[in-house]
């Protein structure tokens, strides 16, 4: 733990260097790569963490190649001991059947098929994690922004922690959403519709940026990419499914995804004050909403911006508005992205709805926030980029279980230092907004 809060802090400090040095060497940001490399080869040769879902993944994807139906077979029924290896043996909660959905699953079967290992998907999940750096280059250069702000996603202890340590999938849905918004930077509609629905598929967590793609893409981009998650669920349709009348349709398989919202809480403050007042299916409601209005605003902020719009625009808003800078000198991007793609989205915009949402869900584990960590490049996430670092002392109740405490609620320091530090970076910054517009308003007077 000491070690997680001295990464955390050391990690705080570059991200003031990244955000206060307008560029830096094409070699320090290599070398800053291969030392995020290094400590993430340390992570995966160490087994998963006791956050182990990594171990139900394995269990589903074996499934899967056996030719049974994870969203069916529960792992404790005596009838599937014999479908349970040494590693299948050790997932959680074994009473339930799988809550994730088709995208995951899918992954979990091609993954499995390679080698079925939690290594093997750790790997996976790192070459991922690999992926989105790629992407995220990519998206800098064309934007004129620079390289180095690349760091701030690399460098966050979380990746370490929860991608190469304990493997979680919620990197995989990251990526697609990364891929996503580097599209629409390039106006590929078609592709930043259904890398969004690949990333919904993963979880469901994305679908509160929906209202981001108003008018971004076109109906027929909406169409094919909710075709694609639709087929994503086709090998998980039992017979019944294709025999029900159109007046009584059979129900889309997902799982114990139901028992999720109704019985799991961990670290959700804001939904435990509201459950006292409200029932769970509604607050669980009530997160979303929050999500899409969050979502909504942003993008009703934005400058309109219909599919159709000729490229030669060249209004300079930015993927990144804040720390914009002109490309270096032999780096240029001409030809790189359509003339005026600049315009199209902010990366601030993929980040607020889903903290947002977070913020009022039942449960906020600490590989949660991964979807966050790639649109975290600039100080306008400032609060965010806190939370990801603030979040680590939740780790005490996998070190307390590792000690045969059973799991339970928090400490209540924990989230006080945990959402306290959130506040407060909020605060501090809408001060000192508060205080830059006065001081505007003086000096125009």
């Amino acid at each position: 733990m000491a070690s997680l809060t001295l990464a955390g802090i050391v990690y705080l400090l570059a991200i003031r260097e990244l955000f206060a040095t307008p560029t830096f060497s094409r070699s320090v940001v290599v070398i800053g790569l291969v030392l995020a490399a290094v400590w993430h080869v340390e992570f995966l040769r160490i087994p998963p963490g006791a956050d182990d879902d990594i171990h139900r993944y394995v269990w589903d994807g074996r499934l899967q190649r056996l030719g049974y139906n994870p969203y069916l077979v529960v792992p404790s029924d005596p009838a599937a001991k014999g479908l349970h290896t040494s590693e299948t043996r050790e997932l959680n909660n074994p009473d339930l059947p799988s809550p994730y959905p088709a995208g995951a699953q899918l992954f979990f079967r091609a993954v499995t098929a390679i080698q079925e290992s939690t290594f093997a998907l750790k790997v996976a999940f790192v070459v991922c994690e690999f992926a989105i750096i790629f992407v995220l280059l990519d998206v800098l250069r064309c934007n004129q922004q620079g390289a180095h702000l690349v760091l701030a996603f690399a460098w966050n202890p979380l990746l370490a922690i929860e991608v190469a340590g304990s493997g979680h999938i919620d990197i995989v849905g990251a990526l697609f959403l990364v891929v996503s918004a580097a599209a629409l930077v390039r106006r590929w509609r078609a592709t930043a519709a259904v890398a969004l629905g690949l990333a919904i598929a993963v979880k469901f967590l994305p679908v509160v940026l929906l209202p981001l793609y108003w008018k971004r893409v076109r109906i027929r981009d909406a169409a094919l990419a909710a075709g694609v998650v639709g087929l994503l669920y086709v090998p998980f349709l039992d017979r019944s499914f294709f025999n029900r009348s159109f007046l009584s349709p059979g129900r889309i398989p997902i799982g114990s995804l139901g028992t999720y919202v109704q019985s799991f809480r961990f670290n959700g403050p804001v939904f435990a004050a509201l459950a006292r007042v409200a029932p769970p299916q509604l607050l669980a409601g009530l997160a979303v909403l929050v999500g899409l209005a969050t979502a909504t605003w942003l993008r009703r902020r934005e400058p309109e911006s219909s599919p159709d719009e000729r490229t030669s625009n060249t209004e300079d808003t930015g993927l990144h508005r804040v720390n914009s800078v002109a490309s270096p000198p032999g780096n240029s991007v001409s030809g790189a992205c359509p003339k005026g793609s600049r315009r199209v989205v902010q990366a601030f915009e993929f980040a607020w709805p889903v903290a947002a949402s977070l913020l009022f869900a039942p449960v906020v584990f600490p590989w949660y926030l991964l979807w966050l960590l790639p649109f975290l490049t600039s100080a306008s996430t400032l609060p965010i980029i806190i939370w990801t670092v603030s979040i680590i002392p939740t780790y005490v109740m996998w070190h307390l279980l590792t000690l045969g405490r059973p799991w339970g609620a928090l400490p209540v320091w924990v989230m006080v230092v945990e959402y306290g530090c959130v506040a407060a970076a909020a605060t501090m910054i809408a001060l000192r907004g508060r205080l830059r517009r006065r001081r505007l308003h003086t000096q125009m007077d």
